[in-house]
């Protein structure tokens, strides 16, 4: 019975996910009839708000620097070779600035205790005040309990609320199979961490940029406009 309440509880939250994504969209088709230069790429950003900030996270530096360029709309980041640093870039979408914090690999089971305290306290600096939004890129085929487990902890390194700001962003696997979406999607590792999120997640295969800033903007919503306090 606890395990049927269980699933009954994430069949509504991801019904309520899907519902606020539906309205969102409703709401960017609205705007599209808007000319471009009277429109913001965060419509759903409270009208105060100049900054976003977003930390990014996971187990692929190339991925992750290939998601940051994504979203930035030029090569900023290089794929190939990972410093052994965070790296803060800032970038301009229309009326609002947005800050991509880029962490090296932080789920190394070769990093030392200590090299990850300087890593999250570094990382701590260039996103003050504080985080709007903690962007996971995650390679599905490669994401096991420990790696789950070494997120957590990380993530926990920031504040107990760090996974209220998380966004999972799964990346295409490296070899694709019919039906990998749903297969990957319940992963048990993946799974878990899917609902530690809230069930906030999204594919990389066929992403947009503005779904993805949508994603950004609900989470901020939800958070009342708040970054993470650090």
């Amino acid at each position: 019975r606890e395990r049927e309440a269980e699933r009954a509880r994430e069949r509504e939250e991801m019904d309520r996910q899907r519902e606020e994504m539906d309205r969102q969209r409703e709401e960017m088709r609205r705007l599209s009839g808007v000319p471009q230069h009277l429109r913001s790429s965060f419509e759903l950003l409270p009208p105060d708000m100049s900054e976003l900030r977003v930390v990014l996270l996971g187990n692929s530096w190339s991925e992750r620097s290939s998601v940051g360029n994504f979203i930035l709309g030029e090569t900023v980041f290089d794929t190939e070779e990972e410093p052994d640093r965070c790296l803060r870039v800032r970038g301009q979408l229309k009326d609002k600035e947005i800050v991509l914090i880029n962490t090296p690999d932080l789920l190394s089971p070769n990093i030392s205790a200590d090299n990850l305290r300087k890593h999250v306290e570094n990382c701590v600096r260039l996103s003050d005040p504080g985080p709007h939004v903690f962007l996971l890129v995650l390679q599905p085929e490669d994401f096991t309990e420990q790696l789950k487990q070494k997120i957590r902890r990380v993530l926990e390194k920031f504040g107990g609320r760090s996974f209220d700001h998380s966004l999972i962003l799964i990346s295409t696997p490296r070899e694709e199979k019919p039906g990998f979406m749903e297969e990957y999607k319940q992963h048990p590792p993946l799974n878990d961490l899917i609902r530690k999120s809230k069930y906030r997640f999204l594919w990389r295969k066929n992403l947009e940029l503005e779904e993805l800033l949508t994603r950004f903007g609900q989470i901020v919503k939800e958070n009342n406009g708040e970054h993470l306090k650090l």
